[in-house]
């Protein structure tokens, strides 16, 4: 299958986790990839995953933070000098922060999550869809997460910035769906990526298997998700297979976010 032949795909967060398995799903469907990363060892361990999977790929590799906007403006005229346009985009930078009560969370952990997960999925959403609009086409997909259509405990700035995402998803695809541009979120749940291992970290430092598989315990399926099923549905809602698909936030949790 090869639903991305000729089609260019930037994805930010892509130096691990959810981001790496997306480019490797969708250059072994025939895209190009900008992969952007505040990581640079993070960026070059996913070109040569893609490259493993898929050896003729062209993958251009973006340091960049993208909290700042100089830099996602950097991103982004990397990907149009290289390629010329961007078909695709998978909005997925972002962290977790410090687990603590709201009381306890302080201003400074707040701003610094926010910056990362809602402002930057705000820049990266800013600067793409200006290209989108003039080329008439173009496909996002924003990460939010269950603690974006609901409460979790102990997340203040994930929570909210999470929630902004959603926000911007439904707003930015009412905006643009006249100009053939479709944006949709993903909202995983309890996916074992990095990210997630280190909150079981933050729950249990001493044995944090232990919280890990305490955790999933609530899960209608008993499990973690893995990275490359949510790449799965990524690719199809950047594909033209989901060419009637606009202002969706799919849940991807195993079912949890469902459960009483």
């Amino acid at each position: 299958m090869s639903r991305f032949a000729g089609q260019v795909i930037l994805i930010t967060g892509g130096g691990s986790g959810l981001g790496r398995a997306t480019a490797v799903r969708v250059a072994d469907e025939g895209a190009k990839l900008a992969l952007v990363d505040v990581s640079e060892e993070g960026l070059a361990a996913s070109k040569q995953a893609v490259l493993d999977a898929a050896p003729t790929a062209e993958v251009l590799t973006v340091v960049a933070d993208v909290s700042k906007e100089a830099d996602v403006e950097a991103y982004v005229a990397a990907t149009t000098e290289r390629f010329g346009r961007i078909d695709g985009f998978f909005n997925n930078a972002g962290i977790e922060g410090r687990q603590n009560l709201t009381e306890n969370f302080t201003a400074a952990e707040f701003e610094r999550v926010i910056s990362i997960n809602l402002t930057g999925a705000f820049l990266g959403l800013e600067k793409v869809l200006a290209v989108m609009h003039e080329q008439g086409s173009g496909s996002v997909v924003n990460t939010a997460s269950v603690g974006g259509i609901r409460g979790v405990g102990n997340q203040s700035g994930y929570a909210a910035a999470k929630h902004g995402v959603v926000g911007m998803t439904r707003n930015s695809a009412v905006e643009y769906g006249q100009f053939g541009v479709r944006v949709n979120a993903i909202a995983p749940g309890a996916i074992w990526t990095p990210m997630v291992e280190n909150s079981m970290k933050q729950i249990d430092p001493d044995n944090p298997r232990a919280a890990a598989e305490q955790f999933i315990q609530a899960n209608p399926t008993k499990r973690y998700g893995e990275a490359h099923e949510i790449a799965a549905v990524v690719a199809f809602l950047l594909s033209a297979d989901s060419s009637y698909v606009n202002a969706a936030v799919l849940p991807i949790d195993g079912g949890q976010s469902a459960k009483y």
